[in-house]
């Protein structure tokens, strides 16, 4: 029995309010008088924080209703009707939703105050807030969309506030272009997203369409509608969780200010992807070939990003391939009907992430904005807050126990070996070790050795508070939110597993202790090897590499985005050249051009009657009344 409560609305409307309010504040004063830049800051702050108070009166609201039954549900108004098509403006609370919701808000609220420190002195403080606000409002109406139709309008709002935020210092046109391409990247897949609601509709027809609707007439739907509309929802999650090949958005999005790159990549844009997947799993469950697509695209995603990030020389780059390489992990896990698993290490992923660019985004800080891992070095002993709080989110990113990432990321290399997917297995296993690689290749450039840049490392200076105690709170997140969902090898109860239980449609596997073990070993063998390597080549300081062969290949990133140009980007601006010379002028202009000339000829034509003298005028009226009196001594005769 699905319970009605009316504050569901106000968890996006905070924030969204605090984006009206900031925004307008900044536009009316910033040509008359400079606010505070800490006003914008609390007041961007606000709304974070209530809807995280919200949420976990959610989560206590729905711990109090029985398993079978915990769903809370609101609808505002009713926003459109199309035939059979009825559509609220409603919003929905269940298990899956309210974890979202808890980390989503949690984190969230952790970098809008980090972001006070790091944005300050911008010339734009207060329009970033307002963008920030506008980006967390939308990612929660995502979350809490009753129905895919709610969903795509936080869905395409995260996607416009990527825009405005990735290319937020536009006074670089590179930024502009960073932004751009996020932006048409994502409407590929958006338009995946919408063809498949299509597709939905059309299978199962007037039966409701919100998501409890859905599900329990999801049975009318037949095998091959059911397969086009996972595709083509897929298709919508490869653009906004960045897998291939519409991944190449996402490095590029580091051109954003550092809480930028924190809140897309932790706990919100590209994690929408995983969650939408999961909240069809009543659909994908049903479709073992489309989650063997997902699975292997997923796990080759992770192979691909993981390559590229352990040659990249930009700090935020390398997090940045970091993410697309869990985020192929997630996407594995989900393929393999692991759901609990992969919204499991979004949930771990979102604190060890967020800590990992708010730490890096502390160092980029004291070094004045300086990104090269190969100018830094030696930083351990100036940064000591920022160097222990990164050390933990690296062990978390790389699978060492007992940190978060260890557990999530063992439990979807469990349910992939469990299922019989054995290559998925291997390659995540693969991907474990150069994870571990990679992740320690950047601390050791960045915090261990000799200083590279003498100038900027006399300068360098721990970031103040309001900066560090953001990365104190991740980092404790970091190392303990894996034993929320302890599995029974370790005398835990999956905790986290059972609580999504009502919202997922999934089968565990079973396959004995043993699996689990040969699982698990293989992880922490993974991790060893890679930190190994790490230490040996860069533990001990080391010189800017000269990459040669596969290595410089990999460091151009497989030339995927020149292959993307020349084979898409070029021919359709040439197309586009050609039919504006062409086409535009002749075809579609044409007519309105020969109208227009038409009408001016007329003109001309007309004009001799029109030339200003009143005595021509009264001539024109006496012929044109003795020609009326004529006609009309005609008709009278």
């Amino acid at each position: 029995m699905q319970q009605s409560v009316n504050y569901l609305g106000l968890i996006p409307l905070f924030p969204l309010l605090g984006a009206v309010f900031i925004g307008l504040l900044h536009v009316f004063t910033c040509k008359k008088v400079r606010l505070p830049e800490k006003l914008y800051g609390l007041l961007a702050c606000v709304g974070p924080v209530l809807s995280f108070i919200l949420a976990l009166k959610v989560f206590v609201a729905l711990k109090a209703l029985p398993v079978e039954s915990r769903s809370l549900s609101h609808v505002v108004f009713t926003w459109f009707s199309v035939g059979d098509l009825h559509i609220n403006m409603g919003f929905l609370a269940d298990p899956l939703s309210c974890l979202m919701l808890l980390f989503v808000t949690f984190i969230g609220s952790l970098i809008h105050i980090y972001s006070i420190g790091y944005m300050g002195g911008d010339k734009n403080y207060g329009k970033f807030f307002a963008y920030m606000n506008l980006f967390l409002g939308s990612m929660l109406v995502l979350v809490l969309g009753d129905s895919p139709v709610v969903m795509f309008v936080g869905w395409e709002g995260v996607g416009l506030c990527s825009y405005l935020l990735i290319s937020f210092y536009s006074e670089d046109h590179q930024n502009v272009l960073a932004g751009n391409k996020a932006f048409i990247v994502n409407r590929i897949g958006d338009l995946g997203f919408v063809l498949g609601m299509a597709f939905l509709f059309w299978g199962i027809g007037a039966h409701g369409f919100d998501f409890l609707s859905l599900r329990a007439n999801v049975g009318n739907l037949t095998a091959t509608t059911s397969l086009i509309v996972c595709l083509l929802l897929f298709v919508g999650a490869t653009g906004k969780s960045a897998q291939i090949p519409l991944y190449v958005w996402l490095p590029d999005a580091m051109a954003g200010p550092t809480p930028v790159s924190a809140l897309i990549h932790a706990a919100t844009m590209v994690t929408a992807g995983v969650y939408m997947v999961a909240r069809f799993s009543f659909i994908y469950s049903t479709v073992e070939l489309a989650g063997d697509i997902i699975a292997w695209t997923g796990i080759l995603t992770a192979l691909l990003a993981a390559i590229f990030g352990m040659f990249q020389d930009d700090i935020k780059k390398v997090l940045a391939y970091s993410t697309v390489s869990q985020l192929g992990y997630m996407f594995a896990g989900v393929g393999v009907a692991a759901y609990s698993a992969g919204i499991f290490h979004v949930f771990t992923h979102a604190f060890f992430k967020a800590l990992l660019f708010l730490g890096a985004g502390s160092v980029i800080y004291a070094l004045h904005h300086e990104q090269n891992i190969w100018k830094m070095g030696g930083l351990k002993a100036k940064m000591p807050t920022t160097y222990i709080t990164m050390v933990i989110g690296a062990l978390a990113l790389s699978g060492c126990p007992p940190f978060s990432g260890f557990f999530s990321k063992d439990e979807i290399l469990y349910s992939a070996l469990a299922t019989g997917h054995f290559g998925i297995w291997i390659v995540g296993v693969l991907v474990a070790g150069m994870t571990a690689f990679y992740t320690f290749r950047m601390i050791f450039l960045v915090f261990h050795g000799e200083p590279r840049d003498q100038k900027a490392f006399d300068h360098a200076q721990e970031s103040p508070a309001v900066m560090t105690v953001p990365l104190i709170i991740l980092a404790v997140g970091a190392l303990f939110a894996g034993f929320f969902n302890l599995p029974g090898i370790f005398g835990g109860g999956q905790l986290v597993s059972h609580w999504l239980a009502p919202s997922l449609t999934e089968h565990h596997p079973h396959a004995g202790v043993f699996v689990e073990i040969i699982a698990i070993g293989a992880s922490i063998v993974a991790f060893l090897i890679g930190i190994k390597i790490a230490y040996t080549k860069f533990g001990l300081g080391a010189s800017v590499p000269v990459f040669k062969g596969f290595a410089d290949f990999a460091y151009h990133k497989f030339y995927v985005d020149e292959m993307y140009n020349a084979i898409i980007v070029q021919p359709y601006k040439a197309i586009g050249a050609s039919i504006w010379k062409t086409i535009d002028p002749n075809v579609t202009d044409g007519p309105i051009k020969a109208a227009s000339k038409i009408y001016m000829t007329m003109g001309t034509a007309f004009k001799v009657f029109q030339i200003g003298y009143v005595r021509i005028y009264a001539i024109y009226m006496i012929v044109g009344l003795s020609l009326i009196s004529l006609f009309l001594s005609q008709s009278l005769n």
